[in-house]
């Protein structure tokens, strides 16, 4: 086959074979295929699209590029995935929680990606905690304690590894097909029969239009399913960020209050709705109700946290250990008047801008800088009034003051607080 005439092919708007696009796949994973014309084909596809058809093709080659989980009879297998948000830390007490509700959880994650926060980096700022296990060390957690959270190992799809970094540089990250593949290779991957997907719209997340996630969402559970992995998927709110907490420490301090019951309600109730949607897809329970009351005993026991201070001891944590905070400061509004508006992503790039994130690839991180956001849209402002405390080292806390104060809109009549999830495909 030759490589430039499949990119003019899809360049043209044609769609291609499973064998050419396995073709193409195969031979970026092995490096006979260089960056330069991977890069013309993700271009190629970020301007045309892909069919359905094609976007299995290309999530079913990326996942032959490297191992597949397989695990012994036993217990369900499930996941969840988010598409990532502001203060978004549901996987952290999700994993525990159906952990204890008679399915296993192997759940690969990543790093943050842009504005929005990473699972991995949250995970990192408990003492000791390890996110490189290999396959191993990973099926021997979920084995005994039900659940662990862990980076990808290097076998485990490794051109989407590759191709990942390529859209990074090639402004090619927001292309449906592209990241339907890119989450589902990975995901299916581990084994799992049931995965639930948290797919984010709004201005903190990657789909800034309900239009948007909803084409996201749809490609996402279909081809899911043609893998046999049973798949649904929430469409929920980032327009305001979820929960109080932004950042690495000050968010697993957030997900162990989920877990003794005094968390948010926005990200508690997300946490439940996700974790249902899974035990009814593993045949658990039948219905919405036993599901929820199941998980909500499992919070109100003490079961969940138990669970998460078990994996995260075999990953080498202590999550007992105190996890530091950088110096607090207040932010005050600077007008009066009714939220009507909220830049969850600026809030993301604040916690960035103070070290919490990463703006090139190889960035250390700085797990004890964060923000509380005390405001929620609907909310009645007064000029100086605190609408967040930032945990910052006082070099940078002027500028990122002034970047979390104008991340508010106000408006001199009340507004609608949004509805955090706004429907349900699968």
């Amino acid at each position: 086959m030759n490589v430039a005439e499949i990119i003019t092919q899809k360049r043209d708007g044609q769609s291609l074979t499973d064998e050419q696009i396995q073709f193409l796949i195969d031979g970026y994973a092995k490096d006979s295929i260089p960056d330069y014309q991977l890069s013309a084909f993700a271009m190629a596809v970020y301007f045309q699209g892909m069919t359905r058809d094609e976007t299995a093709a290309l999530t079913g080659a990326m996942l032959n590029s490297g191992e597949r989980m397989s695990w012994p009879a036993g217990k369900p297998k499930v996941d969840k995935h988010s598409t990532g948000g502001i203060g978004d830390k549901v996987s952290i007490p999700l994993a525990p929680l159906l952990a204890c509700c008679e399915v296993d959880v192997p759940m690969i994650s990543g790093r943050g990606l842009g504005p929005t926060g990473g699972t991995l980096d949250k995970l990192e700022s408990i003492t000791g905690y390890r996110c490189d296990l290999s396959n191993d060390e990973f099926r021997n957690i979920v084995n005994w304690h039900g659940c662990s959270i862990t980076g990808a190992s290097g076998n485990l799809a490794p051109a989407d590894r590759k191709l990942y970094a390529l859209r990074d540089v090639t402004g090619t990250v927001a292309s449906v097909p592209l990241i339907t593949a890119s989450i589902l290779c990975k995901k299916i991957a581990e084994g799992i029969s049931s995965l639930v997907l948290d797919v984010k719209w709004g201005s903190g997340s990657f789909m800034k239009t309900l239009e948007q996630a909803n084409e996201l969402a749809n490609s996402l559970v279909e081809v899911a399913n043609q893998f046999g992995v049973k798949t649904t998927a929430l469409i929920s709110d980032m327009n305001q960020p979820l929960g109080r907490m932004i950042g690495n420490a000050v968010e697993i301090d957030e997900s162990v209050d989920i877990l003794k019951g005094r968390g948010p309600e926005d990200v508690t109730q997300l946490t439940l709705k996700l974790g249902v949607q899974l035990l009814i897809s593993a045949g658990v329970c039948n219905d919405e109700s036993s599901a929820m009351s199941l998980l909500k005993e499992k919070i109100e026991n003490g079961d969940a946290l138990k669970k998460l201070g078990e994996m995260v001891k075999d990953h080498g944590g202590d999550l007992s250990a105190p996890r530091k905070r950088a110096p607090k400061t207040v932010v005050e509004a600077y007008d009066d008047g009714f939220v009507c508006r909220v830049d969850a992503e600026r809030l993301g790039l604040a916690v960035i801008e103070m070290g919490g994130g990463r703006k090139s690839l190889g960035d250390s991180i700085d797990h004890s800088v964060g923000i509380e956001f005390l405001v929620r849209i609907g909310d009645e402002i007064k000029k100086g009034q605190p609408i967040a405390n930032l945990f910052c080292q006082p070099d940078q806390q002027e500028y990122v003051n002034n970047l979390v104060a104008l991340s508010i809109g106000t408006s001199p009549v009340a507004a609608e607080s949004p509805e955090l999830v706004v429907g349900r495909i699968g």
